[in-house]
């Protein structure tokens, strides 16, 4: 089984180059530089083969580490990049998008005041159906704004897009992180969506196995079935240990088939992102 981690950060040190963001704003147990060179260690040590890099939104909109580390490792790292979708000049950008060594598509963040109006407002709007003629798979962190994703994935069927974190809200923990889970299974009735169960063990508040986690990942799985559920971790701010990330659904979930963990940890995600043929 090629266990394939559909979202890892990593970033370089703090520079007025490339500043870190606030105190208390960074959402990570590891506050320091975390480079290519840690991340592989890490997927060495845990037995992950691949890893797709998520730059980090508080870095702005910038790929170049991500890049980087793709062009190096082109069969360990590929990226999900980020672009300004607010500027008039990134709308030229798509149609060469995949052209930069090691990227696959594209990745958004729609958490905060400044950015949900995005998605209503008129901002966004062009940014679909050009990613759709484009062939760009597009990630969404999206807490809170799922029905909009609804609306989009009904207007462009020819877009895959996925639902970061199974759509959850950082701020919240246990059942109630689970809240608009039911907003989360309606769209598994649009083919073109897919999600990633990622950073699950951050919304729980009990140890290893996280045994509350687990009625709520059968019911994605259920709905989106194998192929559209992406095992990943957002290894950065884990309660956990890289391997138990692993296990929770290696080892803790027996419904899943061997089939199903193939598709679930590694294979789904590199075929939805055109990673499997590179």
């Amino acid at each position: 089984m090629i266990i394939v981690d559909a979202q890892v950060h990593i970033w370089g040190a703090d520079t007025p180059e490339r500043p870190w963001p606030p105190d208390g704003a960074f959402r990570t147990h590891r506050p320091q530089p975390f480079s290519k060179d840690d991340l592989l260690k890490e997927m060495d040590a845990a037995g992950v083969a691949r890893v797709v890099i998520v730059p980090p939104s508080w870095e702005g909109d910038r790929n170049d580490l991500g890049l980087a580390a793709a062009r190096l490792h082109p069969d360990r790292f590929a990226v999900m990049g980020r672009l300004a979708i607010e500027r008039p000049e990134s709308r030229g950008l798509l149609t060469g998008w995949r052209r930069q060594p090691g990227m696959l598509g594209l990745r958004f963040t729609f958490g905060t005041a400044l950015q949900r109006p995005w998605l209503t407002d008129g901002t966004a709007d062009w940014l679909w159906p050009a990613a759709e003629r484009a062939g760009l798979p597009v990630m969404l962190s999206v807490p809170g704004s799922l029905p909009q994703v609804d609306r989009v994935a009904e207007r462009h069927p020819g877009l895959r897009l996925v639902i970061d974190h199974l759509g959850l809200s950082q701020a919240k923990k246990d059942a109630a992180a689970f809240e608009h889970l039911p907003h989360l299974l309606a769209l598994s009735s649009r083919p073109n969506v897919a999600v990633k169960a990622s950073a699950l063990p951050c919304y729980s508040t009990e140890p290893y196995p996280y045994r509350g986690l687990h009625p709520h990942i059968r019911r994605v799985f259920d709905a989106f079935g194998p192929r559209r559920m992406f095992w990943g971790t957002d290894l950065t701010r884990l309660p956990c240990s890289y391997r138990q990330a692993i296990t929770l659904f290696s080892e803790e979930l027996p419904w899943l088939s061997a089939s199903d963990k193939e598709w679930v940890m590694g294979r789904a995600a590199g075929e939805w992102l055109g990673w499997s043929d590179r």
